[in-house]
């Protein structure tokens, strides 16, 4: 599958409110975990240990939207 958790772009909300892209506006995004690299970490050779995010790929764009916690729902386009 790559880079990408799914084989379709997601639609998402937060709140139940829609997200879009800040940069042009659009609703479909790609999902990947997205590592939160920390210097410590990185010097120790650890970088594997650090803390995640959900990153939402603007499938239009590719501007890379970063959510840490459970608060974004998700669903598959059609």
């Amino acid at each position: 599958m790559g880079m990408f958790s799914r084989s379709m772009p997601v639609t998402a909300s937060v709140a139940d409110k829609p997200i879009h892209c800040l940069v042009c506006g659009g609703s479909e995004f790609w999902d990947r975990e997205i590592k939160l690299n920390t210097t410590g970490m990185e010097l120790f050779d650890m970088a594997w240990a650090n803390k995640s995010a959900l990153g939402l790929v603007c499938a239009s764009c590719g501007y890379v939207h970063e959510f840490v916690g459970d608060a974004v729902q998700m669903w598959e386009t059609q």
